[in-house]
């Protein structure tokens, strides 16, 4: 057996024996003793010992492991956000250029195989895809996948958890940008302010630590709620992540409408001056604080004051099968039309290799972004 299929089948045992929402007693059991037998192999030794700790295909040429896949489900959104889509709507890729869930599912299996851990959910709004708890039920399958996450409006949420949680979903970010009703209505231009507020006490319930909220903060719509939303975590073990407002395609993006996260910070620590600051895992996009005595945290999202490109770790897949290295860039690599020209594991390993290799040190800097064409927010994937 080849050195990178010993290599794999080591990260499966690995892999399902640490699974937290999908293995089972049995699955354990037998990663275990398939972990074991490698180790009393004169070859498993050799793995153990010389194997690199992670696939060259998913290391740029800065050094950074990309362990963090995000696929999106689908172009289609029940909401129209004011910073993710234009007024007028987007014009939607047809069904038949849109990845299937097998196509997704095998795309999902190479990624892991070579070394991704978590993988997340998006859009468009990926709970309006029909078959949303079948794919994260097929995921769960995935020897070596850690966490599957979704990133969601919530419109939907409270319906579908309770079977998405039994099909192995992980973790969620809710995405709630005031917590004024008629505001509501003004920022996602649609009703459903009650509905999103359901899901996140629904996702509480039912266990889920932290839950994520995304709160992307514009001046002149919320940044008036900021302290409110601080508030908010007194009695819920929520994390509400204030998010830097970032330029793409038809959000009309302007300097003077970003409020940067120290002037958020400021702000909070005028009314929590004991605020404290919390550790974060290095390939973290959040900067975490939390006030003491409440139940949970606040985070920053800083990708246009202080971008954190040095330690990305994460690689996108959009709704019609495009690979993208970095959210803010406007290369793309059709991971489709290898994939329905007939291209095998190993020619799809190395067309992703290529496009990883190629991706720059950090972003063009948020002058620059605004000026490049990139796709619409809800057409990339949350």
């Amino acid at each position: 057996m080849a050195t990178a299929a010993w290599g794999r089948l080591l990260r499966g045992a690995r892999g399902a024996a640490s699974r937290r929402a999908c293995s089972t007693g049995a699955r354990a059991r037998a990663a275990s003793a398939a972990a074991q037998e490698l180790q009393s192999s004169g070859r498993g030794r050799f793995v153990l010992e010389h194997a690199a700790p992670f696939s060259a295909f998913l290391v740029d040429s800065f050094g950074r492991q990309h362990n963090y896949l995000r696929i999106s489900l689908t172009e289609k959104c029940n909401l129209r956000c004011q910073y993710c889509m234009p007024e007028e709507g987007v014009q939607l890729t047809p069904k038949s250029e849109l990845l299937t869930t097998q196509e997704i599912i095998t795309l999902a299996r190479l990624f892991v195989k070579e070394g991704v851990e978590k993988i997340r959910l998006t859009g468009g709004e990926p709970l309006i895809r029909p078959d949303v708890v079948d794919i994260v039920g097929q995921l769960c399958k995935l020897e070596g996948l850690k966490t599957i996450a979704v990133t969601t409006n919530g419109i939907n949420l409270t319906r579908l958890l309770p079977r998405l949680k039994e099909a192995g979903l992980n973790a969620i970010n809710i995405s709630l940008d005031t917590l004024v009703p008629a505001k509501f209505e003004f920022i996602v231009r649609r009703k459903g302010f009650h509905k999103v507020m359901e899901g996140i006490h629904k996702a509480t319930e039912l266990g889920y630590r932290p839950v994520k909220v995304n709160c992307v903060v514009m001046r002149g719509f919320n940044e008036d709620e900021v302290l409110d939303f601080v508030d908010f975590t007194k009695d819920l073990p929520v994390d509400v992540r204030f998010i830097e407002y970032m330029p793409f395609d038809g959000n009309k993006w302007n300097f003077k409408k970003m409020v940067s996260y120290k002037e958020m910070l400021d702000t909070i620590k005028q009314r929590w001056p004991e605020l404290e600051k919390l550790p974060c895992e290095t390939s973290s996009t959040a900067k975490s604080y939390k006030v003491p005595h409440f139940q949970g945290q606040i985070s920053f999202i800083t990708s246009m004051s202080e971008h954190f490109c040095g330690s990305c770790n994460r690689l996108r897949i959009t709704a019609d099968g495009n690979l993208k290295v970095c959210l803010f860039g406007n290369s793309e690599v059709s991971l489709r039309d290898h994939l329905r020209s007939g291209a095998s594991e190993e020619e799809l390993i190395h067309i992703i290799g290529a496009a990883v290799g190629r991706k720059k040190k950090q972003h063009a800097g948020m002058f620059n972004i605004s000026q490049m064409k990139n796709r619409p927010m809800v057409l990339i994937g949350g």
